[in-house]
C-alpha cells in the first residue's frame, strides 16, 4: 500500500478522533450527563478506532482495509447518535463522523 494515497482518510480519522474527544468532554459537562451516556460511549469508541485506523493506514498495514471498514461502521453509529442531540458539539461531531466514514469507505474501495 502506498500511504500517500490515504492522506485524506488519515486526516479525516484524526479530525474525527479530535471531534469525538471534544464531544465526549462537552457531554460530560452537560446538566444531565446520564442522558448523554450512550453518546459519550460512542464518542470514546469512535475516537479510539479512528486513531487506530489512521495509524494502520500510515504504516501501510495489511489490516488497514478491514479496520477502516469497521471504523466507517463505528463512525456511522456515532454520527447517528450525535445527530440526535441539538448541542453544537454533537452536531460538529456528527459531521466529522460522516466525513470520516465516507473517507474510510473510499479508502477501502481503492485498488491496491
Amino acid at each position: 500500500m502506498n500511504q500517500k494515497q490515504f492522506d485524506a482518510s488519515i486526516e479525516a480519522c484524526h479530525a474525527c478522533a479530535a471531534a469525538c474527544g471534544e464531544c465526549a468532554d462537552a457531554c460530560l459537562r452537560e446538566d444531565d450527563v446520564k442522558i448523554m451516556a450512550h453518546c459519550i460511549a460512542l464518542d470514546i469508541d469512535c475516537a479510539q478506532i479512528c486513531q487506530a485506523a489512521a495509524g494502520f493506514m500510515a504504516r501501510g498495514s495489511q489490516f488497514a482495509r478491514p479496520l477502516c471498514q469497521l471504523c466507517a461502521d463505528v463512525c456511522d453509529a456515532c454520527a447517528q447518535e450525535c445527530a440526535g442531540h441539538q448541542a453544537a458539539h454533537c452536531q460538529a461531531c456528527a459531521q466529522a463522523c460522516r466525513r470520516c466514514a465516507e473517507e474510510c469507505r473510499r479508502m477501502v474501495a481503492m485498488t491496491v
